[in-house]
């Protein structure tokens, strides 16, 4: 992986599984994983991270974990979706932390 070269076009090299790397004009190289959505059967593309801050290993792994997704009939890339829709749910229901620290700030001068 540390051996592919930046070419003129964007161009793939497959690891096996669905797994590839995308090596892009610019030199940058992501991590994507090819798979066929359940009941659909359309073809979609999960993108796991750069490489090499993601490892060929920690790849595999989420590989393996969007496999068993599959084969349990989940979607991993709706499955992601919906936990960030959830985070950002979660986000936006917690007070901002400077915020909180202002109001405990103001709530302390009012008891002086």
């Amino acid at each position: 992986m540390a051996n592919a070269k930046a070419k003129e076009s964007a161009y793939i090299l497959r690891d096996g599984h669905g797994l590839l790397l995308q090596v892009e004009p610019s030199g940058s190289k992501l991590w994507r994983y090819q798979y066929r959505r359940p009941g659909t059967g359309k073809r979609n593309m999960l993108s796991f991270g750069a490489y090499p801050a993601m490892s060929l290993k920690r790849a595999r792994e989420k590989r393996e974990e969007a496999r068993r997704l599959l084969a349990d009939g989940i979607d991993p890339g709706a499955q992601r979706k919906a936990e960030a829709e959830a985070a950002a749910a979660t986000a936006a229901n917690t007070p901002h932390s400077a915020q909180k620290v202002a109001l405990d700030f103001l709530s302390f001068l009012d008891q002086s």
